[in-house]
């Protein structure tokens, strides 16, 4: 079977879109399970009381923040070199193998978070895991509908539920285990890793569906893609781009690193001044020169219409990178603003509105998936059986979990909606819209790149005008405070539509815009703007107490409100420009 005979993949389809499509929607859904069941239990756990039912660190919000943001940062950043090994070495398979045999051992690690040197390990493995397998899954996709460029819109929004699936049972089953005394943080974090091991024999097991897509790169299977005779110059990289590279990303990774480190330890790396800067931002500041540079060189040396196209993912790449230096707040102050600033005890009449509401949003999702399941068994148990087995093996076990939560939950007189809770809206949001967003991308009325990310940057910014409004009643300084639970909503439900609008189209974009020989490569590099957005989350969300106190949480929210509404209307007005760039990608 040729790579470039994509079509038989729609032969055998589930839901209008080939089975493959979803044998990936369920391997990354395992993935998002456990990296965002860690990291919604990771801000909690390193800041909750070492004395309590269920003791975590007492470490200050600024330490955790910085090691949250560093976290997240260099799982976006790892997947440049993820990307390049899978492109001339590996294959994507055998990367997404590789990592998530890795995260599975990060996640075995933290469990045993009564050490610091394994909690250390567990998030180095599943840095290093998470670079082999995040970009080659996004390129499988690519390479199956490189021949159908219409459909890709909706089949990265698809992808993407499977992303958003994973991320609400992950949270929403690792927050309840983890927050729970009666379970406690070794358990959430153990649960993580037991669905990433199912996803990874998921995959393995399942993977000829994608026929030669994926294999060890050959002579005779890395064919260009998605490319003109005109377009095909070659640029390698001169033996100086390499050096600058390396230098950048020595630079780049021993900041990120030594951030969290010179804050809860007296160790600093850059402990020195240059001028009026210190050491740490003269560093920082040096590597996105010369990062800048090379880039400009790079970019500079290729045909007119590929230049042209790369500035136009430059462009977008710059909106992501104050998109997720907004919407990581999630994951950081957001869930401090849950946890210590808002109302969750509930009993009486609110604690059984929240019990039906709990167990419909919980169950109604689960039942949606559990059908997809169905169908993707029905096309596909006959030849790839063993690997159905171990999916429906994980589902069994989701499902048993669900009835167990539910059951406690019905049993308490009181109720405490768990601090993790909130961030499963995200995902419960993107479950139930994105189907009706993919129709629009496939309808007339698909709108351009800038107009997405623009209106998606609004929306994100009006949804922390929301928390802006809902905490003006905190006063300057309180460490608590118990707000109503609404205006969280409403900021989740704002946040999920401009993601929406800008996330996974994004993906879609890069495809489109570049060569296939470059499409992991470059898949890196737009998971490095995140990366660099996801640190200035950390480091910002890590200015909440200091803020507050000097003003107030609404001032910190509103920071979040005005540049995001800003960039939004500034790319709006880039929208000819862009268009032009793109020389008729649409």
């Amino acid at each position: 079977m040729s790579q470039n005979s994509t079509d038989q993949f729609f032969k055998s389809n589930v839901l209008g879109h080939p089975s493959g499509l979803f044998v990936l929607f369920f391997t990354e859904m395992w993935e998002r399970f456990s990296y965002y069941g860690m990291r919604a239990l990771l801000v909690l756990f390193l800041t909750s009381s070492i004395m309590g039912d269920n003791p975590g660190w007492g470490w200050p919000r600024e330490h955790a923040l910085a090691i949250y943001g560093s976290y997240t940062s260099l799982a976006y950043l790892t997947p440049i070199l993820g990307g390049y090994i899978a492109d001339k070495i590996i294959g994507y398979r055998w990367a997404v193998v590789i990592g998530a045999v890795l995260m599975t051992l990060g996640h075995l690690s933290m469990a045993l978070e009564f050490d610091h040197m394994f909690m250390y390990l567990g998030l180095g493995l599943l840095v290093i895991g998470n670079g082999f397998f995040k970009p080659n899954m996004t390129s499988i996709v690519a390479h199956m509908y490189k021949n159908h460029p219409e459909k890709k819109d909706g089949a990265y929004t698809i992808f993407y539920m499977g992303v958003n699936a994973g991320a609400f049972l992950g949270m929403l089953l690792c927050g309840y285990i983890g927050e729970s005394p009666e379970w406690g943080w070794s358990y959430g974090f153990g649960l993580a890793g037991i669905f990433m091991f199912v996803g990874m024999l998921q995959f393995y097991f399942t993977q000829n569906i994608f026929g030669e897509i994926g294999l060890k790169p050959t002579k005779e299977n890395q064919e260009v893609l998605n490319e003109t005779p005109e377009e095909a110059k070659r640029n390698p990289f001169s033996g100086f781009d390499l050096a600058m590279i390396a230098i950048v990303s020595i630079v780049g990774l021993a900041w990120i690193i030594n951030d969290p480190i010179s804050k809860i330890t007296s160790f600093n790396l850059f402990d020195f001044n240059v001028g009026n800067l210190t050491g740490s931002n003269f560093a920082i500041i040096a590597a996105l020169a010369l990062f800048v540079f090379i880039l400009v060189k790079r970019i500079s040396q290729y045909t007119p219409v590929l230049r042209d196209r790369m500035i136009a993912i430059i462009i977008l790449a710059f909106i992501t990178v104050f998109f997720w230096a907004s919407f990581e707040q999630a994951g950081g102050s957001m869930t401090i603003f849950a946890s210590d600033y808002t109302d969750r005890l509930l009993e009486g009449n609110a604690k059984v509105i929240f019990n039906i509401v709990n167990t419909l949003i919980t169950v109604i999702p689960l039942m949606i998936i559990t059908y997809v399941l169905i169908k993707l068994f029905r096309q596909t148990f006959g030849k790839y059986s063993l690997g159905n087995i171990f999916l429906a093996i994980g589902f069994v076990i989701i499902w048993a979990i669900v009835i167990y939560m539910l059951k406690e939950q019905y049993s308490e007189v009181k109720a405490e909606i768990p601090a993790t809770w909130f961030g499963i809206l995200n995902s419960l949001f993107i479950i139930t819209l994105a189907p009706i967003v993919s129709k629009l991308w496939e309808s007339k009325y698909n709108p351009s790149a800038t107009f997405k990310n623009g209106f998606g940057m609004i929306l994100l910014g009006i949804g922390f005008a929301v928390l802006a409004y809902g905490s003006s009643s905190i006063p300057a300084g309180a460490k608590v405070a118990s707000v109503s639970i609404i205006w969280l909503v409403l900021a989740y439900f704002f946040h999920t539509m401009g993601e929406l609008f800008i996330s996974p189209v994004g993906l879609s974009y890069v495809s489109k815009l570049v060569p296939g020989r470059m499409i992991a490569i470059m898949f890196g590099i737009w998971y490095l703007a995140i990366a660099i957005g996801n640190k200035t989350a950390g480091t910002m969300g890590g200015m909440i107490d200091e803020i507050t106190a000097q003003y107030s949480m609404t001032t910190f929210f509103l920071i979040f409100t005005f540049i995001p509404i800003g960039i939004g209307l500034f790319i709006m007005l880039l929208s000819p420009i862009v268009k032009k760039l793109m020389h008729g990608v649409h």
